[in-house]
């Protein structure tokens, strides 16, 4: 029987070995308990229901489904449950998609057993912990320039693809069953938005950039 102060973990991992390693760490903090175990996203999203844990280590890459896609559908089923996410990966798509879909921090496989307690605990109290690696990750993210095109409204975009296949604005107009001058405003936006001058400018960095899906 736990105490109050005890914290409930459970463990999502693809890898026996990595599950057993971690039971053993946790084994030697008094204050953490491991409650279940998981193998891939749609297994733990079942057990998180069943044994409700304080605290979800959750491995990004596995089969049936990934730690992103489970780590959302706990925090969303299961919102008084955290999620850090413990992984080998720290690419930008990993990480970011940890933290948009929930996970409360970011860690790497090789931290140390102190170092996971203490994230674990934080976790607990709703606080982030990121390993070092996570924290480059993101800060150069934030930084990055936004994508050409990022801005265009959906509208936008459905004049853009057909600029892109040649039509004037009269053409565009009566696909759209809107007027010539609707369609005029509509390029004038997007040419600002792009920062080009011309429509066939416009279509060039609408390929190049991948903003227009050519099928």
């Amino acid at each position: 029987m736990s105490s109050d102060a005890t914290i409930r973990v459970m463990i999502v991992d693809d890898h026996t070995i990595v599950r057993e390693g971690l039971a053993t760490l946790l084994d030697v903090f008094p204050d953490l308990e491991l409650v279940a175990e998981a193998s891939n996203g749609l297994e733990a999203i079942r057990i998180c229901g069943e044994h409700m844990p304080d605290v979800v280590l959750m491995d990004m890459l596995m089969p049936e489904m990934d730690g992103i896609s489970a780590t959302q559908e706990i925090r969303k089923q299961f919102p008084d449950v955290q999620v850090l996410a413990l992984t080998s990966f720290n690419e930008k798509h990993y990480v970011t998609g940890a933290i948009e879909a929930g996970a409360i921090g970011y860690l790497l496989k090789d931290i140390e057993a102190n170092s996971l307690a203490t994230a674990i605990r934080a976790a607990k109290k709703g606080e982030p912990t990121l390993s070092p690696e996570a924290t480059r990750v993101l800060i150069h993210a934030t930084t990055q320039p936004a994508p050409p095109g990022h801005d265009l409204t959906e509208r936008e975009l459905e004049v853009l693809a057909l600029v892109v296949k040649g039509l004037n604005n009269a053409q565009i107009a009566a696909m759209l069953t809107v007027s010539p001058s609707t369609v005029k405003n509509h390029v004038s936006s997007i040419l600002s938005k792009l920062g080009v001058a011309t429509r066939t400018e416009a279509a060039a960095l609408a390929i190049q950039k991948q903003i227009i899906q050519m099928t």
